[in-house]
């Protein structure tokens, strides 16, 4: 059988893996036993399996709602097969070969639970609070390192975007960032009270720095090291990742971009429209700007409970009834 003869020579000859084999084997099986009960015949003629044939089946698996990394696993399982009987067995060509598997679905992005935000300042606050009074260069890297966290939480910034800011694009009159985003696009983000205060508090450390030591601000970069130079990525990832991690919040990745996504869900949780916090991330498009965000549990029950007149107890008014 010729199944059979693809496994050996998988075993024997290319010295495969047993689990590499394994899925090999399933994946076949699965693939027979599909060309079995579409043609009624227990034995179906593999060498006569069309293009068609093979889309047809991954069709009916993708309608059981199997994911595309496993039909793109099985696809290739297939492929496989059928190059070994065109080397092997003299099989003219291989149906699979110019079919494509399809494109793995992005997982959610990571984000912070609205509900541990707060919890990631307080672990800070109390961390500078801790370390009162300090050498002044470690006073200036932790209220930087917190502006930092505060900052990319606050605004959705992107990590390149606060690294390359400069002085003059701060402004805490206006309560505005000017941000050059991608493609040098710039777009102006409004900020409040909060990081008001912060930004406030670390030029007042930054310039304690510079007047004792007798730096400046390198091309009037904003954030900056002890010697004046503009911060680099790890600086950024290291604060954003200390104080997820000592916060202990709930998210499976603790880098810059988790904070740019919870900045988008939260504003997306509270009220804000899509188009405005397109805007605000700098996405050209409204498509990448529904990518990066994503239902809450806190707003499915919400909409459940506002639009399905049977959700609500009897005599219990709308949401909208309320307000």
């Amino acid at each position: 059988m010729l199944y059979d003869d693809f496994i050996t020579y998988l075993k024997s000859e290319k010295g495969s893996s047993a689990l590499t084999v394994k899925a090999y084997a399933y994946d076949l099986r699965n693939f027979i036993e599909y060309l079995s009960r579409v043609s009624g015949d227990p034995e179906p003629d593999l060498m006569a399996v069309s293009q068609a044939d093979i889309r047809a089946w991954l069709a009916d698996l993708a309608g059981a709602d199997m994911a595309n990394t496993s039909l793109a696993r099985k696809l290739q399982s297939v492929r496989s097969f059928y190059n070994y009987l065109r080397r092997h067995r003299g099989f003219e060509r291989n149906p699979a070969a110019r079919l494509r598997a399809p494109r793995p679905g992005k997982p959610l992005p990571s984000f912070v639970p609205e509900s541990q935000s707060q919890a990631m300042f307080d672990v800070a606050e109390k961390d500078l609070a801790a370390h009162h009074p300090a050498t002044l260069a470690e006073r200036v890297a932790k209220e930087r390192d917190y502006l930092i966290v505060l900052m990319l939480y606050t605004t959705g910034i992107r990590s390149s975007e606060l690294t390359g800011l400069l002085d003059a694009d701060v402004d805490l009159r206006r309560g505005e960032l000017k941000v050059l985003g991608k493609r040098n696009k710039e777009r102006m983000i409004p900020f409040g009270q909060e990081l008001s205060e912060a930004i406030a508090r670390y030029r007042d450390v930054r310039r304690e720095m510079a007047d004792t030591f007798g730096i400046a601000a390198e091309g009037g970069t904003f954030f900056i090291r002890h010697d004046g130079s503009p911060l680099y990525y790890g600086i950024v990832y290291r604060a954003v990742n200390t104080a997820l991690r000592e916060a202990r919040v709930a998210t499976s990745k603790r880098s810059p971009h988790v904070l740019r996504h919870s900045f988008a869900t939260d504003m997306l949780n509270n009220g804000a429209d899509l188009a405005s916090v397109q805007k605000l991330l700098g996405h050209a498009s409204l498509a990448t700007t529904q990518r990066y965000t994503h239902l809450s549990t806190k707003e499915i029950k919400d909409n459940y409970i506002l639009a399905h007149p049977l959700a609500r107890k009897p005599g219990e008014a709308s949401p909208n009834q309320n307000s």
